[in-house]
């Protein structure tokens, strides 16, 4: 089912309507003799997609979800995907294609690119015709390219395999059953709107009800009232979409709302706050919020996505560490009450996935409370990026030291497992920040601007380092400001407060702090902060300084 921004009709989908248009489009590309190549899917929030992806599919199709290019974005990732992926089709709705983008036909077609539409494909359209591709567990089922928070983005092949492989381990850590209702926001084209949500809730059997991110964006409440409405079990979404709901929430505007039905309320894809949980969870009581549905979870679209998650139920395991300790690559206990530092665990692998923490230099696992980098082995890790061995060679077959055979995945995130078992992140290997030998994590130092001042908004910050005229690493803070305050703060005492907050908290002083306008921050289309991007936007004077 989907709920339209602006009310109205609810378009619904059966499983049954699903297979019958999924597979007239299955047959039709089928005559085009298109098995293997593939197909962007374009789509405006809707069940469009969910019809185009299944019919690639059921044809042999390698689907490539994919954003709607920004009218007139400077950072568009679109003309790199599609010259990366070339793809034969190019799939969208024609009252996208005809009236509201039309600009969209000359940008993105290619001299051999077809155009196809799902709405031509109807449940009663004529069976007669070729027959679906014959599929293998190893065949290629879609490319998810990587968020390009740190690189240029890369085609992650997910066989059909992975996707099994990964929905039963998703089942698994959830407790999900048909009667599991999905309410969800995130877009389709995001791996964990497309795989927890729409194809868990196929794999399991139960309702999913989709909203526009738009109408989220705007209105977080009303994913709430959705949930209430639809009694939905599952539902969630990266750590800002919980901040979102608790800085927009007005009670009179959830009066009535019953939240208890919600049992897993997933939070993934961005560093997991121990203080967001603490104040949703305050916030929420009033209506039912259990804080044990919380659900952190790990994952990436090279291991097709979840990793490792908590189980429904347990509720979130917080574990108060030392920030000089976890500096040094140790997690301990805080020698000082004021430099501790509390760290959310993401859960314990599931199924036949397994975790290591290997020291990144010389491949050597390391023991409890250690923090190395993560990596991660099992059934449900892709089979590498699309034509880029070189890429693949590097992340997907890693030994580990006397570890035998097993080739492992390098995520390039940073982490520990405690001597239970749980699994915690720190960071990525790329951001971090190193002055004076000592280790700093970027999202600790980005949290703790944005809460240093009211006009400094959130989510909208990126620190990372740069040499200064003597080769030393130094530390750069970029922000944006809160609209409404740009005009209503001295700048300097704002920047000064920046300051003053980092070196207490941190023991480093800033080298340069830029604020910038709000929404200009380079992020991808997730919301993960593009601290690279920042960076060079930095360097070259690329970013939107107001001071």
């Amino acid at each position: 089912m989907f709920l339209p921004d602006r009310g109205g009709e609810r378009p619904e989908l059966s499983f049954a309507g699903l297979h019958a248009r999924a597979l007239a489009m299955a047959r039709h590309l089928a005559g085009r003799r298109g098995k293997g190549e593939r197909a962007a899917l374009l789509f405006p929030s809707g069940l469009e997609f969910i019809t185009a992806f299944f019919g690639c599919l059921l044809a042999g199709i390698v689907a490539v979800p994919m954003m709607i290019p920004r009218r007139n974005s400077r950072r568009d990732a679109s003309r790199a995907i599609l010259a990366d992926c070339a793809p034969r089709f190019l799939m969208t709705t024609r009252e996208l294609l005809d009236a509201s983008r039309p600009d969209l036909r000359d940008r993105l077609a290619g001299p051999a690119a077809e155009w196809v539409f799902p709405e031509d494909f109807s449940a009663a359209a004529d069976r007669e015709g070729e027959a679906p591709a014959a599929l293998r567990r190893d065949d290629i089922a879609f490319l998810q390219y990587t968020s390009g928070s740190t690189s240029t983005p890369k085609g992650v092949m997910v066989s059909h395999g992975n996707l099994l492989e990964n929905s039963e381990m998703v089942r698994i850590a959830a407790g999900n059953t048909r009667h599991s209702t999905y309410v969800s926001w995130v877009p389709l084209y995001h791996d964990m709107g497309l795989i927890v949500n729409v194809l868990q809730s196929l794999y399991v059997g139960s309702l999913c009800v989709l909203m526009p991110p738009v109408t989220f964006l705007q209105r977080p409440l009303n994913w709430l009232r959705a949930i209430h409405d639809y009694r939905a079990e599952v539902a969630g979404g990266p750590n800002f979409a919980f901040d979102h709901c608790t800085s927009r929430y007005r009670a009179e505007q959830m009066n009535g709302v019953d939240l208890s039905c919600w049992k897993v309320a997933y939070n993934s894809a961005e560093p997991v706050r121990a203080d967001t949980i603490a104040r949703f969870a305050a916030t929420f009581a009033p209506h039912g919020f259990d804080p044990a549905a919380v659900f952190p979870a790990y994952g990436m679209a090279e291991a097709t996505l979840l990793i490792t998650g908590v189980r429904r139920g347990a509720g979130p395991v917080i574990r108060t560490v030392g920030r000089e300790a976890l500096q040094r690559g140790l997690a301990a206990p805080p020698e000082r009450s004021e430099e501790g530092q509390s760290l959310v665990g993401s859960g314990r692998p599931v199924a036949a996935g397994r975790v290591a923490i290997v020291d990144p230099e010389t491949g050597r696992q390391l023991g409890p409370d250690r923090v190395g980098e993560v990596w991660v082995c099992g059934p449900h890790i892709a089979r590498g990026y699309w034509r880029n061995p070189e890429a693949t060679r590097a992340a997907f077959a890693a030994p580990i030291e006397g570890g035998g055979p097993e080739r492992w995945l390098r995520t390039g995130d940073l982490g520990f497992v405690d001597a239970a078992g749980e699994v915690f992140i720190t960071g990525r290997i790329k951001d971090l920040i190193i002055i004076r030998g000592i280790n700093h994590y970027p999202h600790d130092l980005e949290h703790t601007v944005e809460n240093c001042h009211p006009a400094l908004r959130r989510h909208a910050g990126a620190v990372f380092g740069v040499a200064d005229e003597a080769g030393e690493e130094r530390l750069v803070v970029v922000q944006e400001i809160e609209r409404g305050y740009r005009h209503q703060v001295d700048l300097a005492e704002l920047r000064a407060t920046i300051r003053e907050a980092i070196v207490r908290e941190h023991d480093i002083a800033p080298y340069r702090i830029v604020l910038i306008r709000t929404g200009t921050l380079p992020q991808t289309t997730s919301g993960k902060i593009q601290r690279g991007l920042a960076r060079q936007l930095f360097m070259a004077g690329g970013l939107d300084v107001v001071a």
